[in-house]
């Protein structure tokens, strides 16, 4: 096995720099201000785009995923300017059974998204579906209040460099993204009016915007986990981001490794059959089982989407910079398979 240790760039205050094109790179931090209106953003003929082409090919969504002893929390809000949707499921382990809310709205109707990672308030509301995501240089804030979920929770970003890269897409196009995992979670969660036990809790938040593919495609894994007495986290990706660089990390006891390009081996056709997750450099092999899976299908001309999100157990090693073999049995994940035009 051979190590991984890509170069960091100091992340600019900025995300277009004076050129009036982006930075890119794999930063050592948050990029704090998205000053989108700098961007000089051209077609593909290399004439200035229009105010409509500037307006529906920018995208953005955010995610947060709290794992607790026996449950599992999902959220996520999307614009994709021509409709925005969002959910929030939570699994439960123990009965193998989801309480799953959803919306896809025209537009923006119902609808704000935040400023950048570290500002701004995302959110989604319509009739008793109500959640958002405040972003600060410090935390996330989850909401969330519907007929059966509420919560109130604080995600500390602060205590861990996260995973920020951006990166060209297509010709004239970028993706920012900024993920973190195994992050400290506090406040309160109820299904069903039972409050749940946030003590074991850990929570990883995605940050994902910009000029992005016409169509797309996506895997990733996603883990927040106790791994040896200490927080573990996972975030691996394949399909959106491999321009150069490559959204893969792994954090431990508070310390994030970078990861080589990643590899899903599945089977499309059987939900029940488990994936093959790995790295280029061999640092990850990952077995994971699922046992549940949001599926949502949606194709409507100018709109498309198949996407499954799976909730199961990892099992299987890591290896840490320092040579360390980290051995993973049965611990709780996400997995995910998506295909979008927007």
């Amino acid at each position: 096995m051979s190590s991984y240790q890509p170069l960091l760039t100091k992340a600019p205050q900025q995300l277009i720099q004076v050129n009036g094109q982006p930075a890119f790179g794999l930063f050592d931090g948050s990029i704090v201000d998205f000053n989108l209106q700098d961007f000089v953003y051209q077609n593909l003929m290399d004439k200035k785009a229009s105010a409509l082409a500037r307006y529906f090919n920018y995208k953005q969504f955010q995610f947060i995923c709290v794992t607790g002893a026996d449950w599992l929390l999902a959220v996520a809000i999307a614009d994709i300017r021509y409709a925005n949707s969002g959910f929030a499921y939570l699994y439960s382990f123990d009965s193998n059974k989801a309480i799953s809310k959803g919306l896809l709205l025209p537009g923006a109707l119902g609808n704000q998204m935040s400023d950048s990672p570290c500002s701004g308030e995302a959110k989604q509301q319509f009739g008793a579906y109500k959640v958002a995501i405040k972003t600060n240089s410090t935390n996330w804030q989850l909401s969330i209040d519907t007929k059966e979920l509420k919560a109130n929770l604080t995600i500390e970003k602060a205590q861990q460099m996260p995973l920020a890269l951006n990166a060209p897409t297509g010709y004239n196009g970028f993706t920012y993204t900024e993920k973190s995992n195994a992050l400290k979670v506090s406040g309160s969660l109820e299904l069903q009016g039972k409050t749940l036990d946030l003590t074991q809790a850990l929570a990883g938040y995605d940050f994902s915007a910009g000029f992005m593919r016409r169509q797309t495609s996506w895997r990733w894994a996603s883990i927040n986990a106790m791994v040896e007495g200490k927080a573990f986290g996972l975030n691996m990706a394949a399909g959106v981001n491999e321009t150069g660089l490559c959204e893969n990390a792994l954090w431990f006891d508070g310390q994030i490794q970078h990861l080589s390009p990643a590899s899903f081996v599945f089977d499309r056709k059987d939900d029940k059959k488990p994936w093959q997750v790995s790295c280029l450099c061999g640092e990850v092999q990952l077995e994971f089982m699922p046992l549940y899976c949001r599926k949502e299908k949606v194709n409507i001309g100018l709109l498309a989407s198949n996407f499954r999100q799976y909730v199961g157990f990892y099992t299987g090693f890591v290896l840490l910079q320092n040579g360390t073999k980290l051995q993973l049995n049965a611990v709780k994940g996400l997995a995910e398979d998506h295909y979008a035009k927007w």
